[in-house]
């Protein structure tokens, strides 16, 4: 495996959960705190900017071309083109005091996403399931900092990251209904690795985890608990990962400079930057959502 390389240098605040658009050979990615989601294109370097008024938790690709949003105020869809967006849901209009965080679409084309508290305390957040009519339930309750998700190929087991557990849990997922049940812990971060954020799977099932303060991203099996490998960066803040490229065989990391002053920036120039590393494993394609409301 290779090192990671600079892709972007983008001095963003929180980059955070990159999406690769394999029809498009595009890579979307977010900095929550600067309020915007990015698309770039690793063939031009071209990195056109969408303002979004409020921060963006997590965003995933539609089949209709434009953006799903988890935001400050509940779940969007967003016209890429035009950056107008159209409000679906607010699963917490009632709790002012969180956000929304990661997310992704399953392999049946919901939008998984989960919040916390904006100032990361205590145990407010949850993780909700929103179908295709912007219907949307409640999974998990009890959430310190919702974060990493991922799925089995079967889409039968379900992995989740609430950062502050320090683990990697696994559920049984129905796949038809979206329903969870079974928790047990499959991974343990140790503190001293930094604390576990974004995930992604590959084709062989291992998970990468991206190490918030940690300055890696390290590769799994959730069969055994035992880590395989890992990538280091140079930076502190790695926050999500995606396998993206013509054949899904280039990890692209984000990370930030949240809080970081004058001597820890100058200590890590590349805080906030875009990095990506050519594996020897392959990703998955992106799950879609699936929002049908529109056409009924």
């Amino acid at each position: 495996m290779g090192k990671a390389e600079l892709v972007y240098d983008a001095k963003a605040i929180l980059a955070e959960g990159p999406v690769w658009d394999d029809r498009e050979n595009l890579l979307y990615w977010i900095d929550i705190h600067g309020k915007v989601i990015h698309i770039y294109n690793p063939e031009t370097t071209e990195d056109t900017v969408i303002e979004t008024a409020s921060k963006v938790g997590t965003i995933t690709l539609t089949e209709d071309g434009r953006l799903a949003a988890a935001m400050e105020d509940g779940f969007y869809l967003i016209d890429t083109a035009s950056g107008e967006r159209s409000f679906i849901a607010d699963p917490e209009k009632d709790v002012p005091d969180n956000r929304f965080n990661d997310g992704k679409a399953d392999p049946a084309g919901r939008f998984i996403a989960g919040t916390m508290h904006a100032e990361g305390q205590g145990e407010t957040g949850a993780l909700y399931s929103l179908d295709g009519d912007g219907q949307f339930e409640q999974l998990i309750s009890g959430v310190g900092i919702s974060n990493g998700l991922a799925w089995n190929e079967a889409g039968t087991i379900f992995y989740y990251i609430d950062t502050p557990t320090q683990q990697v849990a696994a559920y049984d997922y129905d796949l038809e209904s979206g329903s969870i049940s079974g928790r047990k812990t499959v991974i343990e971060v140790p503190e001293e690795d930094g604390h576990p954020d974004g995930m992604t799977i590959d084709a062989e099932g291992m998970l990468w985890i991206a190490h918030y303060n940690g300055s890696r991203v390290s590769r799994w099996n959730p069969e055994t608990g035992e880590k395989l490998e890992e990538i280091e960066l140079p930076v502190s803040q790695v926050t999500c990962c995606t396998f993206g490229g013509p054949d899904l065989d280039e990890l692209y990391i984000t990370t930030g400079r949240e809080n970081l002053e004058g001597g820890q920036l100058a200590e890590q120039p590349l805080a906030g930057a875009i990095f990506k590393v050519k594996t020897n494993t392959k990703g998955r394609k992106t799950f879609r959502y699936k929002y049908s409301r529109e056409n009924r």
